[in-house]
């Protein structure tokens, strides 16, 4: 994949907010490197859409800007005038504006349609997003629990007195997501007042 730079204000504006949070201080390389990272990200998401789809994104762009509304207003407004007779043209939809209506339905049936398609794609790139937030979840939680156990083994090496604390030996154990969706579904029945659900069959993720 192609290396994609950012534009040198863009990117002079998050070094700029980044500089904000850190107190003046430099920014991280490897901050730098995520940012470069989630660019290309999205440029080869980007390249991978097909025509449809970017007639798609622009339809709904479009008509969620403000010159979707200025223009209908405007072309609702010569619509009226000119079927209430309000010009010296001849009206050809007169009242209750029966072309003007079935236009309108047309236009907001495909303006759906239209809108949809670019919700279903931004669904399945969000639900790849959640499926690659819960792999690094779930591998920091493995790295953190051998941490642990490789951090209190050194302790009883060198002889050290560490005072007892339950909780890191639970932190210790790896945690199964399947038994945690089973506590959560448990906890949100328990909380709704209905049945318990079944147990959930293990999965490997």
């Amino acid at each position: 994949m192609a290396r994609y730079r950012l534009p040198e204000d863009v990117r002079k504006r998050m070094i700029q907010a980044q500089l904000r949070r850190t107190g003046g201080k430099r920014l991280a390389k490897v901050v730098e490197r995520n940012i470069n990272t989630l660019v290309e990200i999205r440029e080869h998401m980007d390249r991978r859409k097909s025509t449809q789809d970017h007639i798609a994104d622009w339809v709904t762009w479009f008509s969620g800007n403000m010159i979707f509304v200025y223009i209908h207003v405007v072309w609702f407004g010569i619509w009226l005038a000119i079927n209430l007779g309000w010009t010296h043209l001849k009206p050809f939809d007169p009242y209750p504006f029966n072309l003007l209506t079935m236009v309108v339905s047309l236009e907001a049936i495909l303006l759906a349609t239209f809108v949809l398609i670019s919700q279903n794609r931004i669904s399945e790139i969000a639900d790849q997003r959640a499926d690659l937030d819960l792999q690094i979840n779930l591998l920091a939680e493995y790295e953190i629990t051998r941490v642990l156990t490789l951090v209190d083994a050194i302790a009883d090496h060198l002889g050290l007195e560490v005072r007892h604390d339950p909780e890191v030996d639970e932190l210790k154990n790896e945690v199964s997501p399947e038994v945690v969706l089973k506590e959560m579904e448990q906890r949100k029945h328990e909380k709704n007042g209905s049945k318990k659900p079944e147990t959930l069959k293990k999965q490997s993720f």
